[in-house]
């Protein structure tokens, strides 16, 4: 693993943020290799180095995994689940190191899933301010209206507030069905399902197709592979990482 900075090792570790981190350094309160280090922006090797928080010294950072998992519907995005419900972490042979879910999907959706141990990463995705996008096809029972489609494109109210402007496109409309893609950036629990409730429409199957420029292309339901070096970039690239 290359060198990083001290105060990114600290917040990759789980001691605190990395703003908390460089106060930790600037007041004394960490050594590397038994010395105190007090200058911010320290260069260490947390495989190596021996790194030690108010004398408690701290596991060394495991490597830095992104996987792209395509999930079944029928499986749940938690570690475990009290009613014995199948996790997506038994799709993952092979993955020594824990990795945790960008988000989730849930029980009876499928599609991608980031997965990755990068808690900076795993931040910004997440955080409201960096609008990523997330793409999702669905099969809706009714033919949706163009007034009902105008409504999802303003913004639905729902119990936690008004949704942000999604992009949507009617696909096709068979048999009493409609498919649509619905493409939002913001992450509230089942928030997709719950538009389309909204406006009168239950949904019968859900996928989402992308998340940010994550696509399904070349995976088959349940399988998994790791990102390309290409692919962190671009997703570091959203929020300003290097």
């Amino acid at each position: 693993m290359p060198e990083e900075r001290l105060q990114k090792a600290l917040a990759r570790l789980g001691v605190s943020s990395r703003r908390a981190a460089e106060k930790l350094i600037l007041d004394g309160r960490v050594k590397v290799n038994g010395k105190v280090v007090g200058v911010l922006g320290t260069k260490v090797d947390p495989e190596k180095d021996k790194i030690e928080v108010d004398g408690q010294k701290k596991a060394a950072v495991p490597p830095l995994l992104y996987v792209l998992l395509y999930k079944p519907s029928g499986y749940i995005t938690s570690v475990k689940d009290e009613k014995g419900r199948r996790t997506v972490f038994e799709l993952l042979r092979g993955i020594e190191e824990r990795v945790y879910p960008v988000g989730r999907l849930d029980y009876g959706s499928s599609g991608v899933l980031l997965l990755t141990n990068d808690g900076e990463l795993t931040n910004r995705l997440l955080h409201p301010a960096y609008e990523v996008q997330k793409t999702y096809r669905m099969e809706v029972e009714g033919e949706v209206a163009k007034s009902e489609l105008a409504l999802l494109r303003a913004g639905v109210r729902l119990e936690d507030g008004l949704t942000a402007p999604a992009k949507v496109q009617t696909l096709k409309f068979k048999d009493g069905r409609t498919t649509l893609e619905i493409t939002i950036h913001e992450g509230r629990n089942r928030q997709v399902r719950r538009m389309l409730e909204a406006v009168g429409h239950s949904v019968r199957w859900l996928q989402r197709t992308g998340f940010a420029s994550l696509t399904l292309a070349g995976l088959a339901p349940g399988q998994w592979r790791h990102l390309t070096a290409e692919e962190i970039s671009a997703l570091k690239s959203l929020n300003g990482q290097k």
